[in-house]
């Protein structure tokens, strides 16, 4: 499985998210898009991630670009967690991670020495014509969303 880089065409998903909605990337053309993907609400980093977006969610909307959080977590959940700690991102599910298969983020993990599938944190800029503009992998959440907005700024 490899994932899209930079210069490729975005695989095209619709989702549903938080608040019952569904989201086709396509149709948010020509709007830019951010896509991180993330492993699971209300966990630590997660948390601090979503957070993080959300503080800086009008600057992004500034600059005109859409900010989409996507896990494996089901619409409920991300509406638990989107009241829980009043998220301005909209979070998508990817309840069969067939949207992480195509991006590359659904992959294989060890901790404590078992092995097993999950998402690995990434996240993809997405410019006006669905080509991939920048990519992060192996994302370290502190400082992300403001290198992200950066990012966005130069598009």
């Amino acid at each position: 499985m490899t994932m899209p880089d930079t210069g490729d065409t975005a695989p095209d998903f619709t989702l549903p998210r938080d608040g019952g909605e569904t989201v086709t990337l396509s149709a948010l053309r020509p709007a830019p898009v951010v896509l991180y993907f993330y492993p699971k609400d209300d966990t630590s980093g997660c948390t601090k991630e979503a957070i993080a977006f959300t503080g800086l969610i009008s600057e992004f909307e500034a600059a005109g670009v859409k900010v989409f959080g996507i896990s494996k977590d089901t619409v409920a959940k991300h509406d638990k967690f989107v009241a829980k700690h009043e998220l301005a991102v909209p979070l998508l599910s990817d309840a069969e991670a067939d949207v992480c298969e195509q991006y590359g983020t659904w992959v294989e993990k060890k901790m404590y020495g078992k092995t097993y599938m999950g998402i690995e944190r990434a996240t993809f800029l997405i410019d006006g014509t669905g080509q991939i503009a920048r990519v992060w992998r192996k994302v370290k959440v502190p400082g992300h969303a403001e290198e992200v907005l950066e990012a966005v700024r130069a598009l």
